[in-house]
């Protein structure tokens, strides 16, 4: 679980594409809080902390300022090169609420069944998980040390933090060890290729047209 992360809110007034341009040149993000049945509200917040935050996976921060409040990261919009966050959406939480959230796979150890044509595939990145507010896993850990070519860690096998509760699909395949497809062969063509078959017309009938 992360450690908390505080974030220094201030209110915004008005809205617009230009308001929220002059306010990224002054190095602050636009945003908003809302939730728990209180009037949504217009804030900004400064972009380094909330850029470090979200680079290290921080989903549930303490606000500070103008909005005061435990909260949810539930969205944040990036430019179109995924590098600028543009917008941030908060939710308020409260200590002692439970929330959904997503939260990445990590995979640890090497999987001795990894070599000769086996190769190790990782069909799910994220975890879709019901926990407390106050202790949001940073990631599931996955350990791979026993994994052998064939083998599979489905999602009903993981081991999970106290608290914690997996909503995806217990079948669901997190990783596996498996042999690379390898395409049939095209049927080589015959040597020769067959005469089409002649139809003509009977012995007789040819005679009777030359009578």
């Amino acid at each position: 679980m992360a450690d908390s992360v505080t974030l220094s809110t201030e209110k915004r007034e008005g809205r617009g594409s230009r308001r929220a341009a002059k306010l990224r040149d002054k190095g602050r993000i636009p945003g908003i809080v809302y939730g728990h049945k209180e009037q949504p509200l217009q804030i900004s917040i400064e972009k380094k902390p909330l850029q470090t935050a979200i680079q290290h996976n921080v989903r549930v921060v303490d606000l500070q300022g103008a909005a005061a409040s435990k909260a949810q990261i539930v969205e944040v919009q990036w430019d179109y090169l995924g590098q600028e966050i543009l917008h941030v959406d908060f939710k308020r939480i409260s200590a002692d609420e439970r929330i959904k959230i997503q939260v990445r796979i990590e995979l640890k150890g090497h999987a001795p069944g990894v070599g000769e044509g086996a190769v190790l595939d990782q069909p799910l990145h994220t975890l879709h998980i019901e926990c407390p507010a106050i202790a949001v896993p940073d990631s599931i850990k996955v350990s791979v040390a026993e994994l052998q070519k064939g083998a599979a860690i489905h999602v009903r096998e993981l081991k999970l933090p106290e608290g914690v509760t997996v909503l995806d699909d217990p079948d669901q395949v997190i990783v596996q060890v498996t042999e690379p497809k390898v395409e049939a062969e095209a049927p080589a063509e015959a040597a020769t290729t067959a005469e089409p078959e002649l139809i003509g017309r009977a012995k007789g009938e040819e005679e009777g047209e030359a009578e």
